[in-house]
C-alpha cells in the first residue's frame, strides 16, 4: 500500500466512511433484493426480476453519491479526488506545470521580498511597549515649515500639556569616542530627564541618569547600548570602572539598555541632556521633541490641545517667538516619511508585475483547457455538474500557486539578500527587515488569492455551453468560439494596460534621475578627499585655532596635493545644517551697551554663564523687532582654499587671507543667491551684518566676497543661500570640522597618509575617511534605488507580456490552422494571412495602449513628489513607451503569423 492510499484510508477511516459505505451497501442489495422478490412472485426468472430491479431502482452510483452528499462525505471525498486527479494532470503536461509554476514563482518572489521591506520599514510596530502612544513633535511656523523645538517652548508645552504621560528633548551626533583604546566615532545622544519613561525602556543593567546628574555642567555619566557594551566594554559589570571619553570630556558609565534598543539613529551612548546650556531664546530651535500619549488619549486631540497652546505663547511672545502651530505625528510614521511614497511605489510595481505574470499563468491554462475540451465535455454529458468542474480548476490552480508560493518565497529569501545589499544606508529599521511570520501569511494569501482567480476565470469559460451542442460538433475543434478569442484578447489587453503603467512609471522616474544627474551642484566632487573630524571641546577657542592650524599646515605638506579646504558642513551629507536671521547693520548703530555686551561675550564663554547667555538671548531678541533689514542664511565655518578646493568659482571681491587673523575685523564670504536676494541692485561688498545669534560671538561681520551657489542639501533642493566665515575669527561653531583635499591623482591611496597627518597632530582624534565623488554618488541612493527596482520590474513585464502575447497568438493561429487553409485554399496570400493576423493583434494593443495611458494619467499624479522637473504627463514619456508596447506586440505575433502564412492548404484541410 502507498503512503497516499494509507493516508486516504485514514481519513476515511477517521470519518466512520467505510462502516457508512458497507451499510449502504447492504440497504440498497435489500431493497434490491426485496423488488425482485416480488417479481419472481408474480412469475419472472430469477435473473429477469434481477435486471428489472436495477432498471427500476435506476442508477446505483448516482444513488450512492446522493446519499454520501447527504451525509456531508461527498465534499472531503472529492476533494481528494481532484487533488489527485490535479497532480495527475500537472504530471502529464510538465513543459505548461514548469513554465506556469516558475512564472508565479518569480511574481510571488519579488512580491514578497518587495512587501518584506514594506512591512518592516513602514508597519511592523516598533520593539517599544505601546508604541502607538509614542509621538515626535515639531514646532510650526508663520509659513507653514517645521522647526525643532526651542528649550522655552518645550518647557511651556510639557509642563502644561495634560494629554501626554510625558514629553522628552533629544538630539544626537556622531563624536569621537575612546575608552583607553584607538578613538571610534559613536553616535551619542543627549536626552531629557523623561526620555526613557517616554519610550517605556529602562537599563537592564545598573539604572537611569539621577537628578544630580541632569544639571547643567555636571559631571557626565553615560548609558551604553546591549551591542557596545558587549563588543567595547567585554560585557563587564563593574561600571565604577567604565570610563568614556566622549570629545575630550571624561563619562562615566552608569547603565546599559536592553539589547536591541539603539534610538535615535543607531546610538550607542546616551548623556543627559541638562548638562548643556539651555539657550532662553524662543527663536533657539536646537532640540527633537517626543512625547508619550496619556491612556486612552486620541492623537487629534492631543493635537489640538498643543496646537492652542501653541497659539496663546504666539499671542503672548508675539516677535519673540517663531512657533505658531504644531506638527503631531507618530513616531513610526516620522521616522519613515521620507521613504514612504517611494516604498508604496516599489509595492505597487511589484503587483503590476505579478498581475501581468498571473496573466500569462492564465493564458497557459485556457490553452491547456481547450486542449481537454473533449475530456471536459464527455465528463459533462456523463453527469458531472459544472461546480465539480469548476473545483477541479479551482484545486489545479491551487496547485500552481501552492508550489508557485513555495519556490517564490525560496526566491524571496535570495532576493532580499541582494535588495538590502543595494538599499539605500539611509533606509529607516533596515534590521526589522526579514521574511517573518506575517509576510509568510501575506504571500499563502496571495497565492490563495491567485488560485482562486485563475480558476473561475479558466473554468467559466472553459465549461460553458451545452455538453451536447458540443457534441454535436463533432471533430471540431471545442475552444474556437468567439467568446472565448475575446476574452484572450481582454487578457491581453489587461497586460498591456498594466505593463503599460509600470513603463511609464520607470520611464518617469528614470528622466528625473537623468534631469538630476545634470544638475549643476556648484562645485566639482573628482580627486576630492574629505576627513571628519569631531573636535574636541576647547576652554580657549585660540586652542581650536591652533589644532586647525596645525593639521592644515601639515597636511599642505603632503605632496601631490593641489588645494587644502575645509568646512563645518560637508555639501550633500545628510544632517543638520545650521541657519537663522541676521541683520544689516554696521557698528555707528551699536550702543554702549551693545559694545559692553560684545567685549563680555567675546572675552567670557556663553555656555559656562548661563547670566551672559540670557542677556545674550535678549539682545537679539531686541535686535530682531525690527526686520526691515532682516535675512535668512546658513552659517557655514570655513577656511581660505575651501572654495578652491571645491572649485566654487569667486564672483566678486576676495575670499579668506592670512591677513583675516582672529583679532582682525570679522570678515565674511556669501553666495551669490544671498547677494541677489538682499542687495539687488547694489553692491554687497563692504556691507556688515550682525550674525552672532548663530555661535555666539556678536562682533560685526564685513562682506569681502561673493561665490557661486551650492547645492549643499540634495541636488533636486535649490541652492540655499549662505554666509561664510572664517574658522580663524569663527571657531565656535566648528566643533565638527571637515577638511576637502583635492588631490592631482587617485585618492584612496592618501587615506594612510593623512590618518598618519592627523594622529601626529592629536592622537585623540579619529578621523573618518571618504571622498566627494561617493557623497555625491550616496546623495542618489534613495532615487537610484527607486529607479533600479521599478525598472527591473517593468523591463521584466515587458518580457513577460511579450511572452504572453505571443503565446496568445500562437495559441489563436493553432486554433484556427483549417480556416487558413480553407482561405489560402480559396486564394488568400501569405502576405495578406500576416498582414490580417498583426493587425487583429495591433488592434488589441492600440486599446490596451490607450486604455493603459488613461489608467497611467490617473495614476502617476500621486508620484509628483518623486519626480525632479518632469511633470506626471510627460509626452515625451508616454508616447515613447506606448511605441516601445505596440513594437512589442508587432514583434510578438510576428513569428505566429509568418508561421500561419506558411501553412500548406492541403495539410490544414485535413487537419483535425
Amino acid at each position: 500500500m502507498t503512503v497516499w492510499s494509507q493516508v486516504v484510508s485514514w481519513f476515511r477511516s477517521f470519518l466512520g466512511r467505510n462502516r457508512a459505505e458497507s451499510e449502504m451497501d447492504a440497504e440498497l442489495r435489500f431493497h434490491l433484493e426485496a423488488r425482485a422478490e416480488d417479481l419472481v412472485r408474480g412469475g419472472m426468472s430469477r435473473e429477469e426480476s434481477l435486471r428489472r430491479a436495477r432498471l427500476e431502482f435506476g442508477g446505483i452510483e448516482q444513488m450512492k453519491e446522493e446519499c454520501r452528499e447527504a451525509r456531508g462525505v461527498h465534499i472531503f471525498e472529492n476533494l481528494l479526488q481532484d487533488l489527485r486527479f490535479g497532480l495527475r494532470t500537472l504530471r502529464k503536461n510538465p513543459g505548461f506545470t514548469t513554465v506556469a509554476v516558475l512564472t508565479l514563482a518569480l511574481g510571488i518572489g519579488a512580491n514578497t521580498a518587495i512587501f518584506s521591506v514594506f512591512y518592516g520599514v513602514l508597519l511592523r510596530p516598533l520593539p517599544f511597549p505601546k508604541p502607538e502612544q509614542i509621538v515626535q513633535v515639531w514646532e510650526v511656523n508663520e509659513k507653514g515649515g517645521h522647526m525643532d523645538f526651542s528649550d522655552p517652548d518645550f518647557e511651556d508645552l510639557r509642563d502644561q500639556s495634560r494629554s501626554f504621560r510625558g514629553f522628552a528633548e533629544f538630539g544626537s551626533s556622531p563624536q569621537a569616542v575612546s575608552n583607553g583604546q584607538e578613538p571610534m566615532r559613536i553616535v551619542v545622544s543627549a536626552v531629557s530627564r523623561d526620555f526613557f519613561r517616554v519610550m517605556g525602556v529602562q537599563p537592564i543593567k545598573g539604572r537611569e541618569f539621577v537628578p544630580e546628574e541632569q544639571t547643567f555642567n555636571a559631571p557626565a555619566a553615560a548609558i551604553v547600548s546591549y551591542n557596545y557594551w558587549k563588543e567595547f566594554l567585554d560585557g563587564s559589570n563593574d561600571f565604577a570602572a567604565m570610563r568614556l571619553k566622549l570629545g575630550g570630556q571624561s563619562a562615566t558609565v552608569i547603565g546599559v539598555m536592553p539589547p536591541g534598543f539603539r534610538f535615535p539613529e543607531s546610538t550607542d551612548i546616551w548623556v543627559p541632556r541638562e548638562i548643556y546650556e539651555r539657550y532662553p531664546s524662543r527663536t533657539a530651535h536646537n532640540w527633537n521633541v517626543l512625547g508619550r500619549l496619556a491612556d486612552g488619549q486620541e492623537l487629534t486631540a492631543a493635537h489640538a490641545e498643543l496646537s492652542g497652546m501653541a497659539r496663546r505663547l504666539k499671542q503672548e511672545y508675539g516677535q519673540d517667538a517663531d512657533m505658531v502651530d504644531v506638527l503631531v505625528e507618530r513616531l513610526r510614521n516620522a521616522m519613515t516619511g521620507n521613504v514612504r511614497l517611494a516604498l508604496v511605489v516599489l509595492l505597487a510595481a511589484s503587483g503590476f508585475f505579478l498581475l501581468i505574470a498571473c496573466g500569462n499563468v492564465a493564458n497557459l491554462m485556457f490553452a491547456q483547457a481547450a486542449a481537454r475540451e473533449r475530456e471536459l465535455t464527455v465528463r459533462a454529458a456523463l453527469g458531472a455538474s459544472r461546480g465539480r468542474l469548476i473545483r477541479q480548476f479551482l484545486t489545479e490552480a491551487l496547485l500552481l500557486s501552492i508550489l508557485g508560493c513555495t519556490i517564490g518565497v525560496f526566491l524571496a529569501f535570495l532576493g532580499l539578500e541582494a535588495l538590502l545589499a543595494i538599499a539605500p544606508s539611509g533606509l529607516p529599521r533596515l534590521e526589522d527587515v526579514s521574511i517573518n511570520f506575517p509576510v509568510l501569511v501575506v504571500s499563502l494569501g496571495v497565492a490563495v488569492l491567485i488560485a482562486g482567480g485563475l480558476g473561475i476565470v479558466c473554468a467559466s469559460k472553459s465549461v460553458s455551453g451545452q455538453p451536447a451542442d458540443a457534441l454535436k460538433e463533432g471533430s471540431r475543434l471545442l475552444g474556437d468560439s468567439p467568446q472565448k478569442h475575446t476574452v484572450l484578447r481582454i487578457m491581453t489587453m489587461g497586460q498591456l494596460f498594466t505593463a503599460m503603467v509600470l513603463l511609464v512609471g520607470a520611464g518617469l522616474m528614470s528622466r528625473s534621475l537623468v534631469r538630476v544627474l545634470s544638475v549643476d551642484p556648484g562645485f566639482k566632487t573628482e580627486n576630492v578627499v574629505t576627513i571628519e573630524l569631531d573636535l574636541p571641546e576647547e576652554a580657549k577657542m585660540s586652542h581650536r585655532v591652533q589644532l586647525l592650524d596645525d593639521i592644515f599646515a601639515r597636511l599642505r605638506a603632503v605632496p601631490g596635493l593641489e588645494h587644502v579646504g575645509g568646512a563645518n558642513i560637508l555639501p550633500l551629507l545628510p544632517g543638520f545644517r545650521p541657519d537663522g536671521e541676521f541683520i544689516v547693520m554696521n557698528a555707528s548703530q551699536m550702543s554702549p551697551q551693545m559694545q559692553d555686551l560684545i567685549r563680555r561675550s567675546v572675552e567670557g564663554s556663553l555656555q559656562k554663564d548661563p547670566t551672559l547667555l540670557a542677556e545674550f538671548s535678549k539682545f537679539f531678541e531686541n535686535l530682531f523687532r525690527d526686520r526691515s533689514n532682516a535675512g535668512h542664511a546658513d552659517f557655514r565655518v570655513a577656511s581660505k582654499e575651501f572654495f578652491k578646493a571645491l572649485s566654487i568659482p569667486l564672483l566678486r571681491g576676495r575670499v579668506f587671507e592670512d591677513r583675516d587673523a582672529p583679532d582682525a575685523q570679522h570678515v565674511a564670504v556669501i553666495s551669490e543667491s544671498l547677494a541677489h536676494e538682499k542687495w539687488p541692485n547694489q553692491d554687497p561688498i563692504g556691507q556688515t551684518i550682525e550674525f552672532g545669534n548663530m555661535d555666539g560671538d556678536p562682533r560685526l561681520l564685513e562682506i569681502v566676497g561673493v561665490v557661486g551657489d551650492v547645492r549643499e542639501d540634495r541636488l533636486e533642493v535649490p541652492p540655499r543661500r549662505t554666509v561664510y566665515v572664517n574658522y580663524r575669527q569663527r571657531p565656535r561653531a566648528a566643533s565638527q570640522f571637515n577638511f576637502m583635499i583635492r588631490t592631482s591623482g587617485q585618492t584612496a591611496p592618501m587615506f594612510s597618509t593623512f590618518r598618519e597627518v592627523v594622529r601626529s597632530v592629536d592622537s585623540d582624534l579619529s578621523p573618518r575617511f571618504n571622498t566627494l565623488s561617493k557623497i555625491y554618488s550616496a546623495s542618489l541612493e534613495n532615487r537610484r534605488f527607486t529607479v533600479t527596482l521599478v525598472a527591473i520590474f517593468s523591463v521584466t513585464a515587458l518580457f513577460l507580456a511579450m511572452a504572453g502575447i505571443y503565446g496568445v497568438n500562437a495559441y489563436s493561429v493553432a486554433r484556427r490552422t483549417r480556416e487558413i487553409g480553407i482561405r489560402m485554399a480559396l486564394g488568400a496570400s501569405p502576405g495578406g494571412i500576416r498582414r490580417t493576423i498583426v493587425r487583429q493583434a495591433a488592434i488589441t494593443a492600440f486599446v490596451g495602449v490607450a486604455v493603459g495611458t488613461i489608467g497611467s494619467l490617473l495614476l502617476t499624479r500621486w508620484m509628483q513628489s518623486l519626480l525632479f522637473e518632469v511633470s506626471p504627463s510627460d509626452p515625451m514619456t508616454f508616447c515613447g513607451v506606448a511605441f516601445l508596447l505596440v513594437l512589442a506586440v508587432v514583434v510578438a505575433c510576428w513569428i505566429p503569423a509568418r508561421y500561419a502564412s506558411r501553412v500548406d492548404p492541403m495539410v490544414a484541410l485535413r487537419y483535425e
